[in-house]
C-alpha cells in the first residue's frame, strides 16, 4: 500500500533495539502551517472550572479580578497565547439554555448541573461573561451549541445574538443587555458527544440532526462564514466518522471532532499522583494511541475529502484519573504530575505532525478539572507541568511544519514496547527552527543525533524535568517543576548531539 505522504511522511518511526536515536529533516516542498488552534483549551461548567475557578464574582474583594474573572488566571492564559477557548461544555452544553444566562444577573434563573455533581448554578456566568473574557484574552471563542435538549430555533437565535450587527430581534436583545457590537463568533460545535451524553444517537440519526441545525445557523457578519464542527467519534469509532463524511454535505461541514483520553481503565482510572511504572506505562500506551486514531480517521476523511477542506478537531484530549481524595467525585479534580507533561508533549507532537488535517485541539480542561493547566485554592493559584509544556510549545503556533524522519529506540516494560522519543519541528516567521522532544522512558537518557539541512550558528533550549515522575506542583511548593535552561545540546558541523533525560520535555531553538 502506497504511503500517504501527508500522514506518514511527517513522522516516520522505526522501532529499534540498537539504542540509536536519530532525527533528520525530511526533504519536502510542503509548506503546511501548524495551526495555532491546535493549542486550544476547554472550559466546561464542571466542578470548579468556571465557578470558584475562572469566575469568583464581581463583588469579590479578596481575589483581584476583572468583571469577576481572576486576574492571575487571565495573566497566565495570556502568557500561553491561547488561541481559542471552548465553552460551555462538554456534556453540560446539551443541557445549557443560553437565554438563562443573559440579562440582569439577579433575574437569571438557576439551573441544576445534573451532569457534574447535581450542584445548583445561578447562571451568573453566561454568554456576555464568556465572550468578554475571550476579548480580554485575545482568544477565539468556540461555542458548543445545545442539540441534545435544545431546538434549532434556540441555536439559530444564539448565533444571531452574538454575531448579527444589523437590526433583528436577537441583536436588539443583545443591545438591550448592554452590548452594541457583535462578537462575531466563528467556531460552533453542533452538539457534543451525540453518541453518548449528547443524546445516545446513532450516527445516521445524528447526520440528519446535524444537517437540520447547520442549515439554520447563519454565517452573516462573520468573515468566511461559520466553522461548523460536527460531534465526532469517540476513540476508534471509525463508522461514526465514515457516516458523517459520507452523508453530510461538505458545504455544511467545516470540522469533525474526535475525543480521546489517556485512560487506563474507565472503571478504575487510578490515582493522579500515586502510581507505579505499570500504571505509567499503560497511560503512555493510551496516549500514544492518538497517533493511530488520527491516522485512521484521516484516511477515512481523505476518502471523502481529498482536498482536505474539512478539519479534524480533537476538541477533548488529556489524562483522566480518579478524583483527589476528599473531593466531590462529580468535580473531576485531579493533580498534574510529570506523567501529564509526557501526555501533553507527546500529543502536541502528534498533532503538529498531522497538521495537514488536524487544525484544532482542546485540552481538557483549563482550570481545576482533569488535566488542567491551572489549579486554584482560595487566593492561591499554581501552574501545572502541563501548563509549562504548552508554554514551551507555543513557539509552534502558526509556524511552518518541518517533516521529520525519526529513528528511536524503545521504552520497554515487561516485554511490551513503546517508542521512547517523540518529536516535532517547525520554522517560525523569524526563520528560527524549533524542535520539541519528549523522552517517556522512566529510566534511561536518550542520546539523539540530529542531522541538519543547513548551517546553524547557535542552539539553545529549555527543559522540563523533575526527580520523580510522580512529582507535581502543590500550593505549598508551587514551583517544584518549571522550565529551566537546557545545556544538553551540542552544535557540531554535521548536526546536533542531544542528551534527553528520562521523562523530560525539551524544546530547542536553532538560529
Amino acid at each position: 500500500m502506497k504511503l500517504r505522504t501527508t500522514v506518514f511522511a511527517l513522522l516516520i518511526v522505526f522501532f529499534s533495539y540498537s539504542q540509536q536515536n536519530t532525527i533528520a529533516f525530511a526533504k519536502s516542498n510542503d509548506t503546511t502551517v501548524i495551526s495555532k488552534h491546535i493549542y486550544g483549551h476547554f472550559a466546561e461548567h464542571l466542578g470548579r472550572c468556571i465557578y470558584d475557578g475562572f469566575y469568583v464574582g464581581e463583588d469579590n474583594t479578596t481575589i483581584p479580578n476583572t468583571n469577576g474573572v481572576r486576574n492571575d488566571i487571565i495573566n497566565a492564559l495570556k502568557a500561553l497565547n491561547i488561541p481559542n477557548l471552548r465553552w460551555p461544555g462538554g456534556c453540560f452544553a446539551d443541557t445549557y439554555h443560553w437565554k438563562d444566562g443573559i440579562g440582569p444577573k439577579e433575574n437569571r434563573p438557576a439551573i441544576v448541573n445534573t451532569w457534574w455533581g447535581n450542584v445548583t448554578e445561578d447562571n451568573s456566568f453566561g454568554t456576555h461573561d464568556f465572550l468578554n473574557l475571550c476579548e480580554v484574552l485575545n482568544t477565539e471563542p468556540y461555542i458548543s451549541g445545545n442539540v441534545g435538549s435544545g431546538s434549532v430555533q434556540e441555536l439559530a437565535d444564539w448565533v444571531q445574538y452574538v454575531n448579527f450587527e444589523g437590526k433583528s430581534p436577537m441583536s436588539d436583545l443583545r443591545r438591550q443587555n448592554g452590548r452594541e457590537k457583535p462578537w462575531k463568533v466563528k467556531f460552533w460545535g453542533v452538539g457534543n458527544e451525540a453518541w453518548g451524553c449528547g443524546g445516545n444517537m446513532r450516527p445516521e440519526y445524528y447526520v440528519d440532526v446535524y444537517r437540520k441545525y447547520a442549515t439554520f445557523m447563519s454565517g452573516v457578519g462573520v468573515e468566511g462564514g461559520l466553522d461548523k464542527i460536527a460531534s465526532g467519534a469517540s476513540d476508534a469509532d471509525y463508522r461514526w466518522t465514515e457516516t458523517l463524511m459520507r452523508d453530510i454535505p461538505h458545504n455544511l461541514l467545516q470540522g469533525v471532532a474526535l475525543h480521546h483520553y489517556s485512560v487506563i481503565d474507565w472503571g478504575s482510572k487510578g490515582s493522579s499522583t500515586e502510581f507505579k511504572e505499570d500504571q505509567y506505562f499503560k497511560t503512555m500506551q493510551r496516549s500514544w494511541k492518538m497517533e493511530e486514531l488520527i491516522q485512521k480517521h484521516t484516511e477515512i476523511m481523505d476518502k471523502y475529502d481529498p482536498e482536505r477542506k474539512v478539519d479534524l478537531v480533537v476538541d477533548e484530549w488529556g489524562g483522566w484519573y480518579d478524583v483527589m481524595q476528599g473531593t466531590n467525585p462529580g468535580f473531576l479534580y485531579q493533580q498534574n504530575t510529570m506523567r501529564d507533561a509526557m501526555i501533553a508533549g507527546m500529543n502536541l507532537n502528534i498533532f503538529n505532525n498531522h497538521a495537514q488535517r488536524v487544525k484544532m485541539a482542546n485540552l481538557a480542561q483549563t482550570v481545576n478539572v482533569l488535566q488542567a493547566v491551572i489549579l486554584t485554592e482560595g487566593k492561591k493559584m499554581i501552574l501545572t507541568p502541563t501548563y509549562h509544556v504548552m508554554e514551551m510549545y507555543k513557539i509552534h503556533q502558526d509556524a511552518v511544519l518541518v517533516p521529520l524522519q525519526l529513528k528511536t529506540d524503545n521504552y520497554e516494560y515487561k516485554g511490551e514496547y513503546l517508542p521512547a522519543i517523540s518529536a516535532s519541528a517547525s520554522i517560525d516567521k523569524e526563520g528560527v527552527t524549533h524542535i520539541s522532544l519528549v523522552n517517556i522512558d522512566l529510566h534511561d537518557s536518550k542520546n539523539i543525533t540530529v542531522s541538519l539541512d543547513k548551517v546553524y550558528k547557535s542552539v539553545s533550549g529549555r527543559i522540563l524535568k523533575s526527580a520523580k515522575v510522580q512529582d507535581y506542583n502543590s500550593f505549598g511548593d508551587p514551583e517544584k517543576i518549571k522550565p529551566t535552561d537546557f545545556k544538553g545540546a551540542v552544535l557540531k558541523k554535521d548536526g546536533i548531539k542531544i542528551e534527553v533525560p528520562p521523562f523530560s520535555v525539551v524544546v530547542l531553538a536553532l538560529k
